[in-house]
């Protein structure tokens, strides 16, 4: 397991061979890393813009060589989109790297934790802070019929276990857990988008939420899970102003 000091010393590494080459624009250092990391387990996340679309598959292979160079047990590399991959780099000691390589124009922001750390030409910062606008004024991705989706998940757990199909229930149980953490989170104002924070959501909610997983399953300890979780549901959407329960539905669960 790597320590703090060696994960900066590799840090301090990777933006200063990224900066060394003229394939490389700017580096965007995003995650709890740039807070100072959430813990001794944190990986370290990048953005790595290329100096042209045209640059972005040499980038790619500037990158493929470095962590080749470094060590690195397992590399994968994902194409998220056109002309934007993401290597996933995982050393021997444990470390893991994310770096995600496109060209400048193609930068974005999904959460507030991003920093600059490699700008050659002064249009990296200003391309993210125009990004970072945006995402600041870009709604929640929540859907508006969080109520629905939940009453008829439960209708269809009911349904399920009553056909001893406990697989299929556990699933919709499952969607109707993510209802109720996804409606919480929007209630803590807390961006949807990449969330997996939960352990800074309130501490009763956490508490509540933890008590929905059965400590077996059997027909019996599954009905005690959906009724903790319908609770805990309607308690959070009775303290939404955007969302609300409209008493027909209820009725199908009758």
């Amino acid at each position: 397991m790597y320590t703090a000091k060696e994960r900066e010393q590799y840090f301090t590494r990777i933006i200063s061979r990224l900066e060394s080459s003229h394939l490389i624009e700017g580096v965007v250092h995003i995650g709890s890393g740039v807070a100072g990391y959430k813990d001794e387990r944190s990986d370290i996340d990048l953005m790595v813009a290329a100096a042209g679309i045209a640059d972005v598959e040499k980038a790619r292979s500037f990158l493929h060589q470095y962590f080749r160079e470094i060590g690195t047990v397992y590399i994968k590399e994902l194409k998220l989109r056109e002309h934007i991959y993401l290597i996933i780099a995982i050393l021997e000691n444990g470390l893991e790297f994310n770096v995600s390589i496109l060209s400048r124009e193609l930068l974005s922001v999904k959460s507030p934790l991003w920093k600059v750390v490699v700008d050659k030409t002064g249009k990296i910062i200003e391309k993210m802070e125009a990004a970072h606008k945006h995402f600041e004024r870009k709604k929640y991705d929540f859907s508006e019929d969080v109520a629905f989706d939940f009453i008829y998940s439960m209708r269809k757990f009911q349904t399920e276990l009553k056909r001893q199909n406990l697989i299929y229930a556990l699933k919709m149980l499952e969607t109707m857990r993510d209802s109720t953490l996804r409606l919480q989170a929007l209630l803590e104002n807390k961006k949807l988008h990449q969330f997996k924070a939960y352990e800074t959501l309130d501490p009763e909610f956490v508490r509540k939420y933890l008590q929905t997983y059965p400590n077996q399953i059997s027909e019996e300890t599954l009905l005690i899970a959906a009724d903790r979780l319908k609770v805990l549901f309607f308690e959070t959407i009775n303290r939404s102003k955007s969302h609300s329960v409209d008493e027909g539905l209820t009725r199908i669960l009758r």
